[in-house]
């Protein structure tokens, strides 16, 4: 199992994985809340998707995010590092993505 310092850590390294990448992905017209709740920790952190970056990522849920993410903390941490497909993930629940259709649509562009 995958601390919260390590889970933290992953989404700090996808944020930094999308700002390199903003310029590609400013086209993505999207701007909302982001919860992403890890499962087997108890814990979550939250933030905003907004052109194509992660930003104001902070520690704590956000009950009202229009995104959320839940999943345990190894799947977030594989996840994030490239080693856990999101289709395959969600598909097989090991994952789960709340969100607006289209938004569901935008975000695969980021990922």
């Amino acid at each position: 199992m995958a601390s919260v310092d390590e889970c933290r850590q992953a989404l700090q390294d996808l944020a930094a994985r999308l700002d390199r990448h903003a310029d590609v992905q400013d086209r993505i017209d999207l701007d909302r809340t982001l919860a992403c709740r890890v499962t087997d920790l108890g814990t979550a952190f939250h933030g905003r998707l907004a052109g194509g970056r992660l930003v104001d990522l902070a520690d704590g849920d956000d009950p009202k995010a229009k995104i959320a993410l839940s999943s345990s903390s190894d799947d977030l941490v594989a996840l994030v590092h490239g080693q856990l497909d999101i289709t395959k993930a969600v598909t097989s629940r090991r994952i789960s993505i709340k969100a607006n259709p289209f938004d569901l649509m935008k975000l695969r562009k980021l990922l």
